[in-house]
């Protein structure tokens, strides 16, 4: 799933920190990086701290509820200021 246009990165890494299955972004070069992983996320955080903004991430959730919470946080707290 493409992730797009998202100001609450804080929000959205407390989300994925929650999912009960594997999550992994996917990089510009198609490298699958888990982000169940804390050593991912606090690098994938490094990286994203300068921006405060997600443009664009491609994710891949592999379980149902997982997707549900990633769209509900999408769709009601993705734009609001983290």
């Amino acid at each position: 799933m493409k992730i797009e246009n998202v100001n609450n990165v804080e929000g959205l890494m407390k989300v994925l920190s929650e999912c009960k299955g594997k999550v992994e972004l996917v990089s510009d070069e198609g490298d699958r990086i888990n982000m169940n992983s804390k050593l991912s996320q606090m690098l994938m955080m490094s990286k994203l701290l300068d921006k405060a903004y997600i443009k664009e991430l491609e994710l891949i959730v592999h379980e149902p509820e997982d997707m549900k919470k990633v769209l509900n946080f999408m769709m009601s707290d993705a734009n609001k200021a983290g």
